[in-house]
């Protein structure tokens, strides 16, 4: 099969080109990739990220249909339109037993700790695949497994509630769009920071520049602030965020791209009682809700590129220009 794969740390290493077909376990599914998601975290993965197996085939958010199934594959036949849930856990562990198998203590991540998605085919045990319910779209079905699911965990952790506040900063990017649409969904007044003009579309209730986004929360919380502040983008607007956020308001992070070491302000968070909040992907539970509840999301899509120009599409994320999800087709 064709597949992009590297054997050594660098993006000047990755190569599209020829890969064993994988071999299928009695209890993996044969996925055939319609298309994948790029992610910071897939430049991570080509550039620095320690990976097995090598060569190695990054790729960490895909979905496809099912070309075979194993000889104990009850579940999915040929033809299933699927998506992938991509933290590997063990099931036993006590973080897999309180049904956090996004912190299983001997985990994985699927494109980083196996092979990954920017391939013509992926094998991969039955216990991730996941059915689309009808009327999923490929670009949506593959922005599921980290964009939309950081997104509602995110929220779900931070106990949103209808009503409340919730402060978005890097509103346009992968995590981003979906944190505004599912903050909507759970019933909460969203405010988009973005330099972007198209959060409305996506539900926003306010879009604001991160110049003037104290003083224009402010405004329209009446002073009260943001319930819950979710800042995925690190240090840089680390202080900003915090400015934001309301009494007993809560700060979810769970992204270091602009500086992973931030200083925080003790007298800040403790006369507000504010609560600080780190989260990492999401559990098999937020997965399966997701499915169902993020049927209609929309996605911002910048760029397709096909599987061949690979290279392209992940020296494009960083790029200033990009207004949107960069993704891979797979033919």
């Amino acid at each position: 099969m064709k597949a992009l794969v590297f054997q050594k740390s660098g993006i000047e290493n990755l190569r599209y080109t020829y890969y064993d077909d994988p071999q299928l376990g009695k209890h993996e599914v044969l996925v055939k990739v319609r298309m994948a998601g790029v992610d910071p975290v897939d430049l991570m993965t080509v550039n620095s990220l320690k990976v097995k197996p090598i060569p190695h085939i990054p790729g960490t958010e895909f979905a496809g249909e099912v070309e075979k199934v194993g000889d104990q594959v009850r579940d999915f036949t040929p033809g299933d339109k699927v998506t992938v849930y991509g933290k590997i856990y063990d099931g036993t562990c006590d973080m897999c037993m309180a049904g956090y198998e996004t912190v299983c203590r001997n985990g994985g991540r699927v494109g980083i700790d196996t092979n990954g998605g920017y391939a013509e085919y992926v094998a991969i045990d039955e216990k991730y695949v996941h059915k689309l319910p009808e009327g999923y779209g490929w670009e949506l079905a593959s922005s599921l497994s980290i964009s939309a699911l950081t997104a509602y965990h995110a929220l779900k952790e931070a106990a949103l509630k209808p009503g409340q506040t919730l402060v978005v900063f890097g509103a346009s990017g992968n995590t981003g769009m979906f944190l505004v649409q599912l903050g909507k969904k759970f019933g909460a007044k969203v405010i988009a920071v973005t330099t972007k003009s198209w959060l409305g579309e996506m539900g926003a209730d306010l879009s604001v520049s991160y110049d003037e986004v104290e003083e224009k929360v402010g405004e329209f919380t009446h002073g009260r602030m943001g319930d819950v502040v979710v800042n995925s983008l690190g240090k840089a607007f680390w202080e900003k965020g915090m400015k934001v956020v309301g009494v007993r308001g809560k700060v979810v992070t769970f992204g270091t791209l602009l500086g992973s070491e931030a200083t925080v302000n003790l007298y800040q968070l403790y006369s507000k009682h504010v609560s600080i909040m780190g989260v990492n992907r999401g559990n098999r539970s937020d997965f399966v809700e997701l499915l169902d509840l993020c049927k209609d999301c929309k996605v911002k899509v910048w760029k397709k590129f096909p599987l061949e120009e690979g290279v392209s599409a992940l020296r494009s994320i960083g790029s200033g220009e990009r207004d949107g999800r960069v993704m891979i087709e797979v033919e």
